[in-house]
């Protein structure tokens, strides 16, 4: 394995590994481990490109057949080898990348082959020599190939359906930072706004709570007044949400209402007026949906200062020098539904850090571009979890079914996802459980019966301008 020719790169290490633990760089020990052998391995496609890649690998007589690719978060820069361990303990080959950006997000100033790297190019490359990895080591390809990542992860993996359709059999993508530019667009627009006009802990959760208040009766009665599973909303709902946050926290004045108001709108463009982003969905935080400015430093330089950055020539400088490359907004997924791809896609509906409404957008324009809902449902579904946020913290569901179970299942027997259970758990206690059904059903509440599904609305949020979604570009 050592003296495999890996193009554009070279392997560091091989090593066959029986000890049930390992700890990885950031000291987390990891437990319970089969035995392994782990490849590690370099690429530098281009001057300026340096790519991490790790591969673990079953031993022959346990190995599945199956290759996973696994995502990131944020802007990487690193091996995070436990996102592996959940699939590699049921006998799956799996592998991940640092996307290039190693050792931190800086590495991306000035430099367009990490903008390449973090876009597409480590992923698929990941990719690649995995499976030249794999065919080496058991002696033949894997028969299946799928793909796992939320945030970062999700972007990487529609990347993979939109530029590489046959990479992958079946992909992943939760939460995902799909619309990347407008997305770090709607950073900067919160942090000046932020800025300008901060909001302590308590005030926050005052709106929080008067958003939760307002929006209750739309609520299944269960959740209702707890959190916001449908946060669709339009201007008049944010300037009731945004009144009953002050009658019930005196501390918002004129200049926090202003904030809330054009924070809950989202960036737009001062001159057109139009759409760059949404805005924070009604009943999520937003204190932290302020920060991941690096994409700005790659730009404008390391000496840039956010508070400068004007939301017309300069957004579009930025969109039109990084979008191409990070974006992964083409709705066209012909060549990967005739490759026999799956996709399972989820946002959730308390999520500060990539909002749904951008991702049910997608999905809707993937709807237009086949023409029904129908065509789309038969290898790409999409699914609103209520009250969850980015994380596991959030108000309402925290987990899901097992999604990499759920992916296996529809891709190589036929059974397409229908409701999956949502549970909400603290410290591993289940505090409630509730149905969650594909887009764009919901589930409604009855007193006698419970939970069932009801037709819920299509669309409802602001289309993203074409003018920030340029055309994918190599």
């Amino acid at each position: 394995m050592r003296n495999l020719k890996i193009e554009s790169g070279r392997i560091v290490s091989c090593e066959r590994m029986d000890s049930p633990t390992m700890t990885q760089t950031d000291g987390k020990i990891l437990e319970n481990l089969p035995p392994r052998t782990i490849v590690k391995i370099i690429l530098n496609p281009a001057e300026g490109s340096n790519i991490n890649v790790e591969i673990w690998l079953p031993d022959a007589e346990n190995w599945n057949g199956r290759f996973v690719g696994h995502g990131n978060g944020g802007a990487a820069g690193n091996i995070n080898a436990g996102s592996m361990i959940g699939q590699f303990t049921k006998n799956c080959a799996v592998a991940t990348t640092d996307m290039g950006t190693s050792p931190d997000s800086d590495s991306g100033i000035g430099n367009p082959e990490v903008w390449k790297d973090f876009g597409y190019r480590a992923t698929h490359l990941m990719t690649t020599v995995s499976k030249q990895v794999i065919e080496e080591f058991y002696g033949k390809a894997p028969e299946y190939s799928y793909f796992l990542g939320g945030s970062t992860g999700g972007q990487q993996g529609l990347q993979e359906a939109q530029r590489y359709p046959e990479d992958y059999d079946g992909i992943v993508a939760m939460v995902p930072a799909h619309g990347r530019t407008p997305l770090h667009a709607y950073f900067l627009w919160n942090y000046q706004i932020l800025q300008a006009c901060p909001f302590s802990e308590d005030q926050e959760k005052s709106v929080i709570a008067a958003a939760n208040e307002y929006m209750a009766d739309r609520e299944p009665s269960p959740t209702a007044g707890k959190f916001v599973t449908d946060p669709r909303c339009d201007a008049s709902d944010i300037e009731a949400v945004i009144d009953l946050a002050r009658k019930k926290d005196s501390t918002l004045g004129d200049k926090h209402a202003e904030a809330l108001r054009r924070i809950f709108e989202g960036p737009t463009n001062s001159t057109t007026g139009e759409r760059i982003f949404g805005g924070v969905p009604l009943g999520s935080t937003f204190n932290n949906a302020a920060g991941n400015l690096y994409l700005f430093r790659w730009v404008f330089g390391a000496d840039k200062d956010f508070a400068d950055i004007d939301f017309d020539k300069d957004i579009d400088t930025y969109t039109a020098t990084l979008g191409p490359l990070l974006n992964a907004e083409n709705p066209d997924l012909s060549r990967f539904e005739k490759n026999g791809g799956k996709i399972f896609m989820a946002s959730g509906s308390a999520d500060p850090i990539v909002p749904y409404h951008a991702t049910l957008d997608y999905y809707e324009r993937v709807i237009d571009h086949f023409g029904s809902i129908e065509k789309v449902k038969s290898f790409f579904t999409f699914y609103m979890v209520p009250g969850k946020d980015h994380g596991g913290n959030g108000p309402g569901i925290t987990t899901l079914e097992n999604t990499f179970d759920i992916i296996v299942n529809w891709r190589e027997n036929g059974v397409a996802p229908g409701m999956i259970k949502g549970e909400r758990k603290v410290e591993e206690k289940v505090e409630f459980s509730m149905p969650i059904y594909p887009y764009p059903a919901l589930a409604e509440w009855d007193d006698e019966s419970g939970y069932k599904q009801t037709t819920g609305p299509r669309g409802g949020v602001e289309r993203v301008s074409e003018r920030f979604r340029p055309e994918a570009a190599e």
